[in-house]
């Protein structure tokens, strides 16, 4: 990765590239790139682990979730998932329905990672009927729901940094054997347009990401889809939160065998990366492709409501080993205070419909 690196480098006119160049080559190279490679990520053995990796709970409340708001809404029972990981959700949304929904379903993957196509085989197949397809551009007219979990806090993003009253973008170079950073003039336009729309103004020395590619991502789903929800279930700030001084330095990061590593320079193709993403930007430009915000809940908000406290065991069991007693302590998991789930929200969207809260959430 670092000789391709050095070349892209080389390449450049001034010898610089961004840093959303610099995170897709590093994550999305077809053969370099931490994604694509036959290396284990999420998990134990990854550097780094999901909500639906700490139990089948997620996955099975989801389709329970999504077959209430099939019966209330008149929705076809259609599930697309994009960037599925190892399968975890998959299987678990898929156990549930085959053993208590039992109607017709069909469900996609968007997976353009060779490796993790390869794992959702393994796992998902011959017991489950999922189609894998490597974009959304393969699916046209799409019914449903598409469902993302971790997606848009991995996209690439560019850098930018105030100084002196002047704004710079952080841009990435190579010498001595070693990538550096260093800032040029802000002069990107799509840059200066995202801050205006966003009403961000940056406060001296403060750096922020921008998150350029995902009103591209936006619009696919758009394309794609012709009537249903969108549901986003991620972490990121408020453009009020951003203003936080703890934010100061921005929330670019990398994970590295479950260490959070501040230089995303270190360990090239070999580290995820990830930044919180900007909610109400994600909402903005949805609303500008047809997605029409429904609702924007925590995590641990949004599982009460779909019913978590249900799947609770109600029988004491004394094993703290016991198969009852793991699955009640995942449940708590992620509804406790301090919790994964506190750190994430979902956001629905929708298309084509003109649902309230209440039709998705009828009982509570």
């Amino acid at each position: 990765m670092i000789t391709y690196l050095q070349q892209l480098i080389s390449l450049s006119p001034t010898k610089l590239i961004s840093y959303a160049d610099y995170i897709g080559a590093v994550l999305y190279h077809p053969e370099l790139g931490y994604y694509m490679k036959d290396k284990q990520k999420i998990g134990r053995q990854g550097d780094f682990i999901t909500t639906s990796n700490i139990s089948d709970v997620y996955g099975r409340l989801m389709a329970k979730w999504f077959s209430n708001v099939c019966n209330e809404t008149n929705l076809e029972p259609i599930f697309c998932e994009i960037g599925a990981g190892n399968g975890r959700f998959a299987k678990a949304f898929l156990q549930e329905w085959n053993e208590s929904i039992k109607v017709p379903l069909q469900y996609y993957i968007v997976e353009s990672s060779p490796f993790h196509r390869k794992l959702q085989s393994e796992l998902l197949m011959p017991d489950f009927s999922v189609v894998q397809i490597e974009s959304l551009d393969q699916m046209k007219e799409f019914q449903g729901i598409i469902f993302s979990n971790e997606l848009f806090d991995a996209l690439p993003v560019h850098v930018i940094e105030k100084n002196d009253g002047q704004l710079f973008e952080v841009m990435v170079g190579y010498q001595d054997d070693e990538l550096f950073e260093q800032q040029i003039p802000l002069s990107n336009p799509e840059i200066y347009s995202f801050l205006t729309e966003s009403h961000i103004e940056l406060k001296e020395n403060q750096r922020i990401e921008i998150p350029l590619a995902m009103e591209m991502i936006l619009q696919e789903i758009s394309r794609t889809l012709t009537k249903g929800l969108v549901v986003t279930a991620d972490y990121g700030y408020t453009n009020a939160e951003w203003k936080d001084p703890r934010r100061a330095k921005g929330s670019l990061r990398g994970y590295y065998q479950h260490n959070m590593i501040d230089d995303v320079l270190k360990y090239p193709g070999e580290m995820d990366i990830t930044t919180h993403i900007h909610f109400d930007y994600l909402i903005q430009k949805g609303e500008q492709v047809n997605l029409e915000l429904l609702t924007k809940l925590r995590q641990d908000e949004f599982l009460l409501k779909a019913g978590i406290l249900n799947e609770l065991e109600n029988n004491y069991d004394p094993n703290p080993f016991s198969e009852v007693s793991k699955r009640n302590r995942a449940i708590r998991s992620l509804i406790m205070p301090a919790g994964m789930s506190s750190y994430f929200h979902i956001i629905i969207q929708q298309k084509g419909l003109s649902l309230s809260e209440r039709d998705v959430f009828p009982d509570k």
